[in-house]
């Protein structure tokens, strides 16, 4: 019979019991089996059993270890004193009491954080989270509302004017000197988005007193073009809405992405001034910062002759479409259309019917050296202008912008525009100057400017006056030229001061007549 080993017994005794288990029970597996265990089996069955072998020693260690620490914690157990045991217990009841704190506080902690209000009894710590709380809560309030104006722009300048001129070139043959001022206020605003397309909303408020001084017969509008003041009276300042106007920017193509879109389609509507969009011109555009005289600032038949047809301020009602193409660098270029409303209809007094029509073409080339140009050429059309016998007639012309850096310091400008038809008093201009950065003198932020102007009078002008017989001198001399000189003198980046000349050679094209001189003063602060 076979015997196992005992309990007892250690591990090479049940190793050899295992392996003498194994050799007798060779016969009857070999028997059982379809075929006899090979050598590689013998050794599989060998190899486990002495794995168990290993775990068997390795579990016995770890009880070995166990009874050892028990048996030492019985020994220091055995081995305390009274004294110890005291010690002991104190300290249990010390550690009882300081979680008794704990808990209180953590209970006052709680109740505190439950109100939103602060007081001088709550913890420290608790007052110092409700702060921090605050104060986040403050920031989220400033991003809430820092978000709600994103996309938000605004504009503020306030130019004053002071100029005299003299006695020859005054209304009253005395000499005249007059203040005024002039302030605008612009904001842009998100207009929302249709599809890719993005809007904006545009609106310019204006304000201001003093007309200027005012001069004999000429043929410029104005040499005070920052001049304001509405017709009510000039003991008050009244804010006007100038300009308020909604613009689509449609990125082409349309199923292309928005982001690399350099084609894209713009449609403006409402009221604007027109030269906002066409007759553009880099270095001959703003009278708060350049030329003043307003035959150097616009074209000079559309402005101070009339051939637009605005109103008493400049601004009309009307629509605007223009394509602009920048796929290639240095050769971007574009077209636009406008319609805006002429005569009565540029002050909602009137029919819009029979519109100032303009279309434009423009072009933004950079030649070798990378210095930026823009030429602008453009037709119109008015069927609702007013000739220089007071009357309503239609007029048409054309006229062209340029301007061009020739190097780091000098841009140049020029302007020339014809008139086709229409009884006006002038029926030719053109224009040109320059005007360069104080770079050369250490001033890189301030400017010099020169410009000159001329306007040819209209042969069906020449011949109505000569059968006045007023102004004989008109069919001989023929031209009023206009010259001004300015220096933008820049103080800080908020505040600018610019002495100004000007010159007027033959007033109204007439020979006889003495020249204008005037000298003015401008100073502009902005934002």
């Amino acid at each position: 019979m076979l015997r196992c080993a005992p309990r007892s017994a250690g591990p090479r005794t049940r190793a050899a019991a295992a392996v003498s288990l194994a050799v007798i029970a060779w016969p009857a597996l070999a028997a059982a089996g379809d075929a006899a265990p090979t050598q590689a089996d013998f050794r599989k069955l060998l190899e486990r059993v002495e794995r168990l072998e290993q775990r068997n020693r390795e579990l016995e260690a770890a009880l070995g270890a166990s009874r050892a620490a028990d048996g030492r914690l019985q020994s220091l157990d055995a081995a305390q004193t009274p004294a110890d045991a005291a010690r002991n217990a104190d300290a249990a009841r010390s550690t009882d009491a300081r979680l008794h704190k704990l808990e209180e506080a953590q209970q006052r902690a709680d109740a505190a954080l439950a109100s939103d209000r602060l007081s001088e009894k709550e913890p420290e710590l608790v007052t110092r989270l409700k702060a921090v709380e605050f104060m986040s809560l403050e920031m989220q309030k400033q991003a809430r509302q820092i978000e709600s104006l994103e996309g938000i722009t605004a504009g503020v300048s306030l130019t004053g004017v002071v100029q005299g001129v003299n006695g020859s070139g005054s209304d009253d043959g005395s000499r005249q000197s007059r203040p005024n001022y002039r302030g605008d206020v612009t904001v842009t605003l998100p207009g929302g988005s249709l599809g890719k397309a993005e809007g904006r909303i545009f609106a310019q408020f204006r304000v201001g007193q003093g007309s200027g001084v005012a001069l004999r017969p000429t043929y410029t509008s104005t040499i005070n073009t920052t001049a304001f003041q509405v017709d009510a009276s000039s003991s008050d300042a009244y804010v006007l809405l100038a300009q308020a106007w909604y613009q689509l920017s449609v990125p082409l193509p349309l199923e292309g992405r928005t982001a690399a879109a350099r084609e894209r389609l713009e449609i403006n509507v409402g009221k604007m001034d027109p030269f906002l969009f066409f007759d553009q011109n880099a270095a001959a555009d703003d009278e708060t910062k350049r030329f003043m005289n307003n035959v150097l600032v616009h074209n000079a038949l559309l402005d101070s002759g009339g051939g637009a047809g605005l109103d008493a301020y400049g601004f009309a009602p009307g629509v605007r479409v223009a394509y602009l193409d920048s796929r290639e660098a240095g050769r971007a270029w574009g077209l636009s259309l406008g319609a805006f409303g002429s005569g009565p209809g540029a002050d909602f007094s009137g029919s819009l019917s029979r519109p100032f029509v303009i279309a434009q073409i423009e072009a933004a080339p950079r030649f070798a050296d990378g210095l930026a140009g823009n030429y602008r050429g453009y037709a119109w059309y008015n069927g609702n202008s007013t000739g220089f016998y007071g009357t309503r007639a239609s007029n048409s012309g054309w006229g062209a912008s340029l301007d061009q850096r020739i190097d780091d310091d000098w841009t140049l400008f020029a302007r020339l525009s014809q008139q086709f038809t229409g009884t006006v008093r002038f029926n030719l201009m053109a224009s040109a100057g320059a005007e360069t950065d104080g770079s050369r003198w250490g001033r890189g932020a301030d400017a010099v400017g020169i410009g000159l102007a001329s306007m040819r009078t209209s042969s069906a002008y020449r011949a109505a006056t000569a059968a006045d017989g007023g102004l004989a001198g008109y069919a001989a001399a023929g031209w009023e030229t206009n010259v001004e000189l300015y220096y933008r003198w820049r103080l800080n980046p908020r505040v600018e001061i610019s002495p100004d000349l000007q010159w007027i050679l033959r007033p109204g094209a007439d020979g006889s007549a003495g020249s204008v001189y005037a000298i003015g003063l401008r100073a502009k602060v902005g934002l």
